[in-house]
């Protein structure tokens, strides 16, 4: 075990975000087009782009968002109770889905809060963040809170496939 300068104990044999990550990844503005936010998803063939503003990280978009763009939505079912009638609540998801339909720029569609993690993270903490929080891409951050890259479900599984099969 060595000790990392952000005080986590580091497994030799758990690989770092750094080295697992990609870099060199676009990032967008809030006002870049849908379209524009698309193709450059499918020209970097990457599952999401962070949306940065001044220089931080304030949203992200990924292949999901797109797609909902593109679902039917259920609107909620009015339902008639005595004299009134009510709109069965459809909750925050419903909300969640119509603004992604209707959006039109990044700053629309974009999931913000965003989850990310530390350059310094671990294989381990960074698996782990993605199982417990169900999320796909996930942004890295440096120690400025930069985006330095991203890491997804398929880089995952490429390095531990390489670390399955060494030897």
């Amino acid at each position: 075990m060595s000790e990392e300068p952000n005080g986590n104990q580091q497994d030799q044999g758990d690989p770092l975000v750094t080295n697992i990550m990609r870099t060199g990844i676009p990032t967008v503005g809030p006002d870049a087009s849908i379209g524009e936010t698309a193709r450059i998803l499918v020209e970097h063939q990457v599952p999401g782009v962070a949306v940065v503003e001044n220089g931080k990280l304030i949203g992200i978009i990924t292949e999901a968002d797109i797609i909902t763009r593109e679902a039917e939505v259920e609107v909620p079912t009015p339902v008639p109770f005595l004299d009134a009638i009510f709109m069965a609540d459809a909750g925050p998801d419903f909300d969640d889905e119509m603004r992604k339909v209707l959006a039109v720029n990044a700053r629309q569609l974009m999931t913000s809060p965003v989850i990310s993690i530390r350059s310094s993270a671990t294989l381990t903490e960074v698996a782990t963040l993605m199982v417990d929080r169900r999320i796909n891409p996930v942004p890295v951050l440096d120690d400025e809170m930069h985006v330095v890259g991203i890491v997804s479900r398929s880089d995952l599984v490429r390095i531990i496939s390489a670390l399955e099969n060494q030897g």
